[in-house]
């Protein structure tokens, strides 16, 4: 069982390492697409139909590929990036890479429901593109923005434990590793326990502090 224990400590810090890190990536950069994403489209605040529309497609055709072989085809850009193809640091580039359009497109859906009368009024007082985005947009659709994060870091729990199962490190590997491989149930139960009680951390969390943006 002290071995079990620490195996399971072992890959569940590498399992939210990966989770972390990539959540991290995937905002920096899902955050100014959705933007875009919002400003663009043909009701937004400066409409590009042909740039939307281009982003659009992308967005959509890297959502649809499934993960497993999305890694696979983004094993060699893991190795340029951090000099392996294999591992937990490995890992976080294509599970960023797959999650940038997931939260692209939560985020762009919670920005357009937030209310038009505030745009609106926003911009008869005369604020620019920038200030209404970073200044009413953002803060209006905090808390549901808050949300969408919470989805992507459960997403992030399922697509690890498949990186895992392909060399990624982590809960997945510990499972195939030292649980099917070798025959032992107990280490898949303890492995699936763990990712449960990380997803329910997760959502609780997400949602109390979404709960408090809210009030405020």
């Amino acid at each position: 069982m002290d071995n079990i224990s620490s195996l399971l400590f072992e890959a569940t810090t590498e399992t939210l390492y990966m989770i972390i890190v990539s959540t991290i990536f995937t905002i920096l950069i899902g955050l100014p697409l959705s933007l875009v994403l919002y400003t663009t489209r043909s009701t937004g605040l400066n409409p590009k139909p042909k740039l939307y529309s281009v982003l659009d497609v992308i967005v959509n055709i890297t959502r649809s590929f499934p993960f497993i072989i999305l890694m696979i085809i983004l094993l060699p850009l893991s190795k340029i990036i951090v000099g392996t193809k294999i591992g937990t640091s490995a890992s976080i580039v294509p599970l960023t890479i797959g999650a940038i359009p997931f939260l692209a497109r939560l985020f762009e859906q919670e920005f357009l429901n937030v209310d038009k009368g505030i745009i609106e009024a926003s911009k008869s007082m005369g604020a620019s593109n920038f200030n209404i985005l970073t200044k009413v947009l953002i803060p209006e659709a905090l808390p549901q923005l808050i949300l969408a994060v919470t989805n992507l870091m459960i997403t992030l729990i399922g697509y690890s434990a498949m990186a895992g199962t392909i060399g990624g490190g982590g809960l997945g590997a510990l499972a195939k590793r030292y649980g099917y491989d070798r025959f032992n149930p107990q280490v898949l139960l303890w492995a699936v326990i763990v990712i449960i009680i990380l997803v329910e951390i997760i959502q609780i969390a997400g949602t109390k502090i979404s709960s408090k943006l809210n009030k405020k």
